[in-house]
């Protein structure tokens, strides 16, 4: 049997008793208790960095009753948590500042704009005018010259293993946007747990002899495993496939309306742009943004379905989407091994979730 096929939606989300968090302290944890390291300071006030803060990290499901999230957590957030890992693990200015910049092209909703433009599956096409947004940046050279540092280095962080790598390794990246995921979709993480987990993290060699974050115990790494799956299996199930499918459609269909250009989904906040389709699907109650609009705003479940239901009532979807996982690095017997090879507990999590499938289709009622 398929363990996650009895984690639903209701129950997933239900899981975990209600909890409060504190950033402040969880980027406390990610920095071994240090203060920010100062030389971060000249970059984390630069417009492509502050426009971050207006933009979440959850794909816009901020903004519908379909979810429950416990606060809001931006991409700025994000992006400075990446930093200050990869700053703790390798006390390199260059890599944890191509950690801190890994975001800057992210638009309004940020992966929602990869479903609109058909790449639901691999979710990279938002990261396509990063490196130009980093070159066109006039204060930016002169930072980093200050530093010692020069622009090449800081343009692409996929070039340091520690910063980022490929599903099922573990990467700052990977492990940054898990912790913040699981505590506002589900509230899965106490900061005790987060802080005895990331302070059994390592860098350790892999398979090819590159650098990667792995653990030093069993335990932790199992822990982990388990936590990212199933945060995991909620991004991999009907709700969140339609929720960010339907908000894509209304960002399209609010292009073809005019009532934004594609220049706003990178300089305007999420608030501006909601505020923007509030205001319009008001005075244009019945066009079809405006049904799709209050439907993403007001939905509270959705149906599983084995085919499509009638447009003129529902919006359904039937998607592929990036299946987020990890088979991280651990050490046995003083050897770096994959946890899949050595845990059974963990090889039966990753098999399942490689292996869930949802219905064919979710579907939503629309709200006319």
């Amino acid at each position: 049997m398929n363990q996650f096929d009895e984690l639903t939606w209701q129950v997933v989300l239900g899981l975990y008793p209600e909890r409060s968090y504190s950033i402040p302290e969880y980027f406390g944890i990610l920095n071994g208790d240090e203060k920010l390291p100062d030389f971060l300071n000249k970059y984390l006030s630069l417009p492509l960095m502050t426009r971050l803060k207006n933009i979440g990290l959850l794909c816009g499901t901020d903004w519908t009753t379909l979810y429950k999230n416990r606060f809001y957590y931006s991409r700025y957030d994000h992006s400075l948590g990446v930093a200050l890992i990869i700053w703790h693990f390798t006390k390199d200015k260059a890599q944890t500042l191509a950690g801190l910049f890994h975001d800057v092209s992210t638009p309004v909703f940020s992966h929602v704009a990869d479903f609109r433009k058909g790449d639901a599956l691999t979710q990279s096409a938002t990261e396509e005018p990063n490196a130009l947004m980093l070159k066109e940046d006039k204060n930016l050279p002169r930072l980093l010259s200050e530093d010692g540092l020069t622009l090449e280095q800081v343009l692409d962080y996929h070039k340091y293993p520690v910063a980022d790598n490929e599903i099922p390794c573990l990467s700052a990246d990977r492990l940054e946007y898990m912790f913040p995921s699981g505590m506002a979709l589900e509230g899965s993480w106490t900061m005790e747990e987060i802080r005895r987990v990331y302070n059994d993290l390592a860098v350790l060699k892999n398979e090819e002899g590159i650098d990667e974050l792995g653990f030093c115990t069993l335990e932790a790494a199992e822990l982990y495993c388990y936590r990212f799956a199933n945060t995991g299996h909620i991004l991999q199930l009907n709700e969140n496939k339609l929720t960010l499918q339907l908000l894509a459609e209304v960002c399209r269909l609010a292009l073809e309306a005019g009532l934004v250009q594609e220049d706003d989904f990178m300089t305007l906040g999420e608030s501006d742009v909601i505020n923007r389709f509030e205001k319009y699907a008001e005075n244009h109650s019945e066009e079809k943004f405006s049904v799709y609009y209050r439907t993403f705003r007001k939905m509270t479940s959705i149906e599983h379905t084995s085919a499509p239901l009638p447009a003129e009532t529902h919006f359904s979807v039937s998607l592929k989407v990036k299946q987020r996982y990890i088979n991280p690095l651990v050490l046995v017997d003083g050897k770096a091994r994959r946890l899949g090879d050595v845990s059974e507990k963990a090889g039966k999590i990753i098999s399942d979730f490689l292996s869930y499938e949802d219905t064919a289709y979710g579907c939503v009622k629309l709200v006319f």
